[in-house]
């Protein structure tokens, strides 16, 4: 039998593993300069993936509350969301949207998988990528601007922490298209550690979200993230770090909108 002496510098291992965990993924998805733990290893980086959807949702938080802040200096709807959602890109230094245009300049400009791969690694900015990044960007707006202002920071918070569950969910089940590249070197979690990931999320919209919109908030993520995961294995056998971020841009618009069809 495990003594309360025994017990106790277990538990404060696993919290010390949570908080080294919140600070590397921290440093993955933002900008806030992070200082990674002593004696940081590799498992280390591919296990701080369970800890992405509470990441992204303190990045859904800060952007609310940006949202409400300039609500409440009276700066016009359409205007304050579109600054919140600058925020935002300044925020993670536009990570994700990164990805889903090269997704959508590979994907729709590429000829045969190496060439869609040649593409998705170019950082210039293709018509394909513009048009994606125009829509995406023109969707997550209306859907921002339409939500009733207290709803906007729990919307917020649900959908980049579900979105950001997406990564850890699809790394660990898909092959990877590249044997190099942001995803490929973030490594492989663990089935358990992305099963924490999705419960995370899913947590969050229960909480934050009335019961019928949250279960439907995560079917309709669900469906986003797997249409980007089947298109991925189409198009180039796998993902890479870009297709982490088209999905995670794919579950986040889907779930603002979701949230504005239902609650605007």
């Amino acid at each position: 039998m495990t003594s309360p002496a025994d017990a106790s510098p277990s538990l404060a291992s696993h919290l010390r593993d949570w908080f080294d965990d919140l600070r590397i993924a921290a440093s993955l998805l933002t900008r806030v300069p992070m200082p990674h733990p002593e004696g940081a290893v590799p498992s280390g980086l591919t296990r701080s993936q369970r800890a992405f959807p509470l990441i992204g949702a303190l990045i859904g938080l800060v952007v609310g509350l940006v949202y409400a802040a300039l609500l409440a200096l009276h700066v016009p709807v359409l205007a304050a969301a579109a600054l919140a959602l600058g925020a935002s890109a300044a925020l993670t230094g536009a990570l994700h949207e990164d990805g889903l245009a090269d997704v959508g300049d590979g994907f729709g400009g590429g000829r045969d998988r190496t060439a869609k791969l040649t593409i998705m690694r170019d950082s210039r900015l293709g018509t394909y990528g513009a048009v994606v990044l125009v829509v995406g960007f023109a969707t997550k707006l209306a859907a921002l601007a339409a939500l009733p202002p207290a709803l906007a920071i729990p919307g917020l918070m649900v959908a980049h922490g579900v979105g950001r569950a997406a990564i850890p969910a699809l790394a660990a089940k898909m092959p990877f298209a590249r044997a190099d590249g942001l995803g490929k070197n973030a490594g492989r979690p663990t089935e358990a550690n992305a099963i924490v990931a999705i419960v995370i999320g899913a947590i969050l919209a229960l909480l934050l979200l009335p019961l019928g919109t949250a279960l439907l908030a995560l079917i309709v993520a669900a469906i986003a993230v797997a249409a980007v995961a089947f298109l991925a294995w189409r198009q180039i056998g796998g993902v890479t770090g870009d297709v982490f971020g088209a999905a995670e841009q794919a579950a986040e618009i889907a779930i603002l909108v979701l949230i504005a069809a239902r609650l605007a």
